[in-house]
């Protein structure tokens, strides 16, 4: 089953290097992050971390650590896709994003006994940066199918940097909670993000809708 909607307008094209294998990898990464399922796939890697943490409070800071920091390397994993489906000025705030993403990720990971206070700051300051990537984006490409969706999403992930940044760290349980609590909402973001993409992919169009920046 192909990756892109049967309906989506012009098939996408590559914007990188011409025929060969270097070519041929970038058009296949660039169809990959067009599609409204490797969005989908973005939001589950969003929801699951964030159901497990709200399902196991008494998970042990370890167990955490290493939760955020799977979810944040695979995060940036989706981000980087998503850039190859974009085109000029438009890939550098994706990229800056994955790599946000990434760095973060390996940090959690590397050292996994930190503090609850540490781990909040790392998440929330990724949220917060990306959150304004992804709205100077929403605001910045034209064309961009149900923006009002991909911009809420962008709001949702500021607040949430902000919200994380801010609170007090008086109760390190309080905190799991309140992460677990954001991942899923803004995996529900990324969801109704995937979802607006769909309708534009199978909306007929003289040319294919721009790639909706994935929540944060």
């Amino acid at each position: 089953m192909p990756m892109s909607a049967p309906h989506a307008g012009q098939e996408p094209r590559s914007e990188g290097p011409g025929p060969g294998p270097t070519g041929d990898s970038a058009y296949m990464l660039a169809r990959l992050g067009r599609s409204w399922t490797w969005l989908v796939a973005s939001a589950v890697g969003t929801l699951v971390p964030g159901v497990l943490i709200l399902v196991w409070p008494q998970a042990t800071l370890h167990v955490l650590a290493v939760l955020l920091g799977l979810y944040l390397l695979v995060t940036g994993v989706f981000r980087f896709v998503a850039v190859f489906a974009r085109t000029g000025h438009e890939r550098l705030p994706g990229l800056l994003t994955a790599v946000l993403y990434v760095l973060a990720g390996v940090l959690c990971l590397r050292d996994p006994l930190q503090t609850i206070t540490v781990l909040s700051l790392v998440v929330g300051m990724v949220w917060l940066v990306s959150g304004i990537l992804t709205l100077y984006t929403a605001l910045a490409v034209e064309d961009l199918p149900h923006r009002g969706v991909v911009l809420g999403t962008a709001v949702l992930g500021v607040v949430a940097g902000i919200v994380v940044l801010t609170l007090p760290a008086e109760s390190a349980r309080a905190l799991t909670r309140l992460l677990g609590l954001w991942l899923v909402l803004l995996g529900l973001g990324e969801a109704a993000v995937a979802l607006a993409w769909r309708a534009a992919l199978r909306k007929p169009r003289t040319a294919r809708p721009r790639t909706p920046d994935a929540a944060v």
